[in-house]
């Protein structure tokens, strides 16, 4: 047996066959946790000042856009409610475009549609047409703006993301200290019509921002594929068999075409090095190491992003403490060299990584907050939370189908929006409670100028009032960053301190016009909007684990969208009631308090739910 191969005019000679090692490998991201990733998260801040910027100053459209079309309170506040709900609705679908095409081409396109209708709503000739323009089409190109530009901050960073995350957010308080007094000008002087299109200007700047959105060159890992199917084969018939027990008649949940990525192995689980441990450990004798090759030299250097050549788009960081990793070769007998590496081949599941297949893509805290992280090396720990891609979702990629909806995007759909996590009491408990505060988080913004002016305080003095939000939100912002590190300190009594405060004092935040109660105001609330922003991936991952924080993330998206959205116009529909704007601030302040109170007994309905399933478990197992 052999190959032929002809010479130049003589018999084809017989050439013998050649052994390549063949190592099937799948890509693996680890943060270069600095050099590029400061650039990304500056760039990340500058897009969160224009987003965050433009809808916390949407309350001075109010006015104007309600005299000139003669609508009500609740019919105008609609216009920038619904800007702020499909701002947070079209996350779940954001991501899954941002696992498929990128952070980068799906941030661009963000700011094109985003101008786009910002722009259009130039002609809008009644109300209906900035719902659609302003409203929808806004709303929609925030969030394919807002989404990838918060993911991709702790995508680069490990042991600085908590600070790196909050720097990156800290945009949206600056954002509402430009935007807020920018935007009052240019409707005094220009009109809103005029405003919008400028601003629509502004937006599009968030396209050079995008650009620095580099993806991460991923390091590659041996995975042995035999053990991946038998993985995923096993969590298949798991699934069936559960849901079997519990419904009869159930099927799998494949509702979007592709199972929950926690039915899919991760890296570690099938990496394909059993004579070393992912942490260095050795478990075999040393003598069989002399037939296993090392899959990274011990003294790698890897290169900050950003730093290199421009040609290699990227060149990940490695911890310099990561140790090598040992792994045996698999030979395969092959008729041609398809390697230019003499003897060996390396063959890649897949060239472009999921970000969304990342257990913690969704994680703003420090991730030495994780058990995960605390038990094993970086190199680990990253292999533990990377979701391998399947059979399929590489055939679409080598293929380069062009199909709606491939698997990257249906398997992304289907863990952030599986309704499975509905039956968690805690998780419903903590959902209602961000729906309460989503609904009350954007009235005092919208209001809080319009009823200092109404109630005689200078105009320039009450934009600043609301400017002053923002100052207190970047301060707070990076205090709870802060304030979470810190061992003993509970993440979940800081947010509910914080926003039954921030109700209490919006409710009774009418009761002085004068400018130091008005400041002191919302100094108060400026902290507890931070505070509910910045911690709330946190206490998902105290309460259900790090492997369920992509699906409450999704599900908490569309509750807080629907809340924001609903939200402005009761309070427009209970202003008109009364003639008063105090109103809107007494609702959004109930609202804020109440959804502090009900998550006061979260930890003991966790501890609960717990020993309940405890209960089950050990039911069926002894059954």
């Amino acid at each position: 047996n052999g190959a032929l191969m002809a010479t130049n005019g003589k018999e084809p000679v017989k050439m013998p066959i050649e052994e390549v090692q063949e190592v099937v490998t799948a890509p693996v991201v680890v943060p270069p946790d600095g050099g590029w990733g400061w650039v990304v998260m500056m760039a990340s801040f500058c897009c969160n000042i224009i987003v965050d910027g433009i809808i916390f100053s949407a309350g001075a459209l109010l006015k104007p856009v309600k005299d000139e079309f003669l609508v009500s309170d609740a019919e105008v506040a609609l216009v920038t409610s619904l800007l702020s709900g499909f701002y947070l609705m079209a996350g779940p679908f954001v991501s899954a475009l941002a696992n498929r095409w990128g952070f980068r081409p799906v941030t661009m396109m963000g700011a094109t549609i985003a101008a786009v209708g910002f722009s259009t709503s130039y002609f809008a000739s009644n109300i209906v047409h900035l719902y659609i323009t302003y409203g929808v089409i806004g709303g929609i190109g925030f969030c394919l703006i807002y989404m990838p530009s918060v993911i991709t901050v702790g995508y680069y960073f490990e042991r600085w993301r908590a600070l790196a995350t909050g720097l990156s957010l800290c945009g949206s308080g600056i954002g509402t200290f430009i935007f807020a007094p920018l935007t009052d000008y240019l409707i005094t002087e220009k009109g809103w019509r005029i405003t919008l299109v400028i601003q629509g200007a502004i937006i599009l700047l968030c396209i050079l921002f995008a650009i620095c959105f580099r993806p991460i060159k991923p390091i590659q890992v041996p995975i042995d594929q035999v053990a991946a199917a038998e993985k995923e084969k096993l969590y298949e018939d798991a699934l069936e068999k559960r849901l079997a027990q519990s419904e009869p008649d159930s099927v799998n949940n494949t509702w979007m075409g592709s199972n929950h990525n926690n039915h899919h192995p991760t890296a570690s689980e099938v990496f394909r090095g059993s004579g070393q441990d992912l942490n260095g450990t050795s478990k075999r004798a040393s003598e069989d190491r002399e037939t296993q090759t090392p899959l990274m030299p011990a003294a790698l250097e890897l290169r900050p992003v950003g730093e290199t050549d421009e040609a290699d788009e990227n060149g990940a960081l490695l911890d310099g403490e990561t140790r090598p990793v040992i792994v045996p070769m698999r030979r395969h007998t092959v008729t041609e060299r398809e390697s230019s590496r003499p003897g060996s081949r390396r063959v890649s599941t897949t060239s472009n990584p999921r970000p969304l297949y990342r257990d913690d893509i969704f994680f703003s805290g420090s991730v030495a907050r994780l058990p995960q992280y605390q038990s094993q090396t970086s190199l680990a720990y990253h292999m533990s939370v990377t979701r391998l891609p399947t059979q399929q979702d590489m055939r679409e990629e080598k293929e380069t189908s062009c199909r709606l909806c491939p698997q990257m995007v249906t398997r992304t759909l289907a863990t952030m929006l599986d309704i499975n996590l509905l039956k968690s009491p805690t998780f419903m408990l903590l959902a209602l409670s961000g729906f309460l505060t989503m609904m009350g988080f954007f009235i005092p913004f919208m209001y809080l100028v319009a009823r200092a002016v109404a109630q005689g305080m200078d105009k320039q003095v009450a934009v600043f009032v609301l400017s002053s939000i923002g100052i207190s939100n970047t301060v707070a912002r990076i205090g709870c960053g802060v304030i979470s590190s810190i061992k003993g300190v509970s993440p979940l009594q800081v947010n509910n301190i914080a926003i039954a405060l921030g109700g209490i004092g919006t409710i009774f935040s009418g009761y002085s016009m004068s400018q130091g109660f008005q400041f002191t105001y919302a100094a108060i609330f400026g902290i507890a909007i931070a505070c509910f922003s910045a911690l709330r991936s946190i206490i998902v991952v105290d309460l259900l684990g790090l492997e369920k924080l992509t699906n409450a993330f999704g599900i908490l998206m569309l509750f807080q969208g629907i809340a924001a959205a609903i939200g402005s116009p009761i309070a427009g529909a209970f202003m008109s009631m009364t003639q008063s704007h105090d109103a809107a601030f007494w609702l959004s302040g109930t609202l804020m308090t109440i959804s502090a109170i009900i998550i006061i007994p979260l930890k003991a309905i966790k501890r609960w739910e717990d020993a309940r399933n405890d209960s089950k478990s050990l039911t069926k197992s002894s059954a």
